[in-house]
């Protein structure tokens, strides 16, 4: 499945991103943000639902690449008129991406960011996805260290674009959610930021 990757816009955000005055903590999304994931998800999810006999197209996922697992399952299930086997899909996925673990990358120019702000400002990962795929592309990539707290979909009763990531995010690092900037690459995501009350940065228009 061939899918666009989304290093080709990163260079337009330099490590040197100065930060607005009256920011304390700064709160990245992970995949499509800090690491690029998406041609990887894209395969992977084809591949989970393949057994509900119904085909995944790539413009399909990508129209929802910042959708929760369960959200993105919601549309899957409305779309074709089926019922996935919720727990089969996510088993099939998982253990697809993270057999495609080595292909994930960085997106070098927002990871520099974390690091040119790592030691100054509290920093986090607020993501919609599972803890177990956030947590091995973080450490593939070397970037686990740069965060003082990682916030996942299992953390929340809410994915985004309900505020709850972000807000988990700033209560972990003890800094008021006016005072946190988010960067994001998905509608959902900047949505949820908004919601949160916190400055929210489009990685793809930087």
């Amino acid at each position: 499945m061939n899918v666009p990757s989304r290093q080709s816009y990163s260079h337009r955000m330099a490590s040197t991103f100065d930060i607005p005055a009256g920011i304390e903590a700064l709160i990245f999304d992970c995949d499509g943000t800090l690491v690029d994931t998406l041609p990887i998800y894209a395969s992977a999810w084809a591949h989970g639902f393949q057994p509900s006999g119904h085909s995944m197209q790539r413009d399909w996922y990508l129209e929802r690449a910042g959708y929760s697992e369960h959200a993105l399952m919601d549309e899957f299930d409305a779309d074709h008129g089926v019922r996935v086997d919720r727990e089969q899909v996510i088993a099939l996925m998982r253990q697809r991406f993270l057999m495609d673990l080595a292909a994930v990358q960085e997106i070098t120019a927002v990871a520099g960011i974390a690091r040119t702000y790592q030691g100054n400002l509290p920093i986090a990962v607020a993501s919609g996805g599972s803890r177990q795929i956030v947590s091995a592309c973080l450490e593939a990539t070397g970037l686990t260290k740069l965060f003082a707290t990682v916030v996942t979909i299992e953390d929340v009763t809410r994915p985004k674009p309900a505020p709850d990531l972000f807000l988990e995010a700033a209560r972990r690092l003890g800094i008021e959610p006016t005072k946190c900037c988010v960067f994001e690459d998905s509608p959902q995501g900047l949505e949820a930021a908004r919601n949160a009350g916190m400055l929210a940065i489009d990685v793809r228009s930087v």
